[in-house]
């Protein structure tokens, strides 16, 4: 799993980063704190995204940070414990 935490203060910008990790399949958290399933392809193509486009464009005070965790071992309480669980439909 990718934690993905972000503070950029450009509105279009913030506003285009959140839409791409909603593209890659992130779950919004927090305002600007993304949860990823992890793969390497994911990772690598956020990566890239990041580094050949967005980190251009940042403000000095502008920062993304990438946190990888298993998501067997992170702990979770509330409404975050219930995205883990298999849900059947009928």
């Amino acid at each position: 799993m990718l934690v993905v935490s972000y503070d950029i203060s450009n509105d279009k910008l913030r506003a285009k980063f959140a839409k791409t990790l909603e593209k890659q399949g992130a779950v919004r958290l927090q305002y600007s704190v993304y949860e990823i399933n992890n793969t390497k392809r994911v990772l690598d193509n956020l990566v890239v995204r990041i580094e050949n486009y967005y980190s251009k464009k940042f403000d000095a005070g502008d920062s993304v940070f990438i946190f990888e965790t298993d998501s067997k071992t992170a702990l979770k309480y509330g409404n975050a414990i219930h995205r883990d669980q298999d849900i059947v439909y009928f």
